[in-house]
């Protein structure tokens, strides 16, 4: 009974750092706030006609019904990156880019000195 209860415990420790951050993590819970209202008018919205070929014709010409499924979606993707410990590259990527450009433009700079020294 020792094996199994180990496995309990085992399994608790794994799930307690997701359990956590959606406890604490306001971001987290806004992110599945956002999900689920636009998830609830998209519902309202399909449900509204009477069967599957309107609902289905809804979804490919509504756009305010195509916009509410891109926002459900990509709050459900924030929340599954937060839950796991994913930051935002963002802030490194410009980073990276700005030296990229830096690089170019002072590589340059020193071809054109060196063309008009010669």
């Amino acid at each position: 009974m020792a094996r199994g209860k180990d496995k309990i415990f085992d399994g608790v420790d794994t799930v307690r750092p997701y359990v956590d951050r959606a406890l604490h993590d306001e971001e987290l819970r806004d992110n599945l706030r956002e999900a689920f209202a636009a998830a609830r008018e998209i519902y309202g919205d399909l449900t509204a006609g009477n069967g599957v070929g309107k609902a289905a014709s809804k979804v490919v010409s509504d756009k305010d019904i195509q916009e509410n499924l891109r926002k459900a979606i990509d709050e459900l993707r924030n929340a599954a990156d937060r839950l796991q410990g994913k930051e935002s590259h963002a802030a490194r990527n410009r980073m990276l880019l700005l030296a990229g450009i830096a690089a170019v433009f002072v590589v340059l700079a020193g071809a054109t000195i060196k063309r008009e020294v010669a």
